[in-house]
């Protein structure tokens, strides 16, 4: 089997797998990160078969569905390519990858060591930010019944992961626990173009819904 016939095999399990998940981390969350990495990649001379192996792969047991076991992705990962005989090195390259590529908290670093790894960081971070990011976020918060807005409860900005997965404030907090902290964590060049412009939407978002909020317009 030849690298885009693996390539192939990979989308169409990951697509099944994936499809009609309801809390914003579906298939075409998957399917977007994969489009932005190999956008990403072309210009920072990355290894493209690495790059969208991880990128389909980096979601297939996110520790959030799965009680906060960070090892069931790599580990399912592993099994899918070894079924596939992909070579060992390229293996554990992408599982390295969806290891690492989470956020964990606002005071915890998840620093990639590889050009491949910060490609498909900086694709999923993408994902997490502008129009396509507030709209993932209001279906999390939805998924986890977690408030719209509590004004009585302010954002954490945790320091560890156990704190960021026990997390349980609001989803616009989200936003200053996270999201908006995204465009100045993204590794390459391109990222950060395209962040720029998908953190100056949040922001209006947000001052739009304090507005109405507070019943100013």
């Amino acid at each position: 089997m030849n690298e885009q016939e693996i390539i192939e095999q990979t989308a169409g399990y990951i697509r099944e797998k994936m499809s009609g998940e309801g809390s914003g981390h579906d298939w075409w969350h998957v399917y977007r990160v994969w489009r932005n990495a190999i956008h990403i990649a072309v210009n920072e001379e990355a290894d493209m078969f690495v790059v969208e192996l991880a990128a389909l792969l980096h979601d297939i047991a996110d520790w959030k569905f799965n009680d906060g076991d960070i090892d069931e992705g790599p580990r399912q990962a592993r099994e899918w390519l070894q079924g596939l005989g992909v070579d060992y090195g390229v293996i554990s390259h992408v599982c390295e990858i969806i290891s690492g590529i989470s956020f964990k908290g606002a005071g915890v670093t998840t620093a990639m060591r590889t050009i491949e790894g910060r490609v498909v960081q900086d694709a999923d971070r993408l994902d997490a930010i502008g129009a396509i990011g507030i709209a993932r976020t209001f279906a999390y918060g939805g998924h986890l019944n977690h408030e719209i807005y509590n004004p009585e409860k302010n954002p954490e900005l945790h320091n560890t992961f156990e704190e960021y997965k026990n997390g349980k404030g609001s989803v616009i907090n989200h936003f200053y626990e996270k999201l908006l902290l995204l465009k100045d964590l993204m590794n390459t060049p391109s990222a950060v173009k395209i962040a720029e412009e998908r953190h100056r939407y949040m922001e209006q978002f947000l001052d739009r819904f304090f507005r109405e909020w507070e019943g100013r317009d």
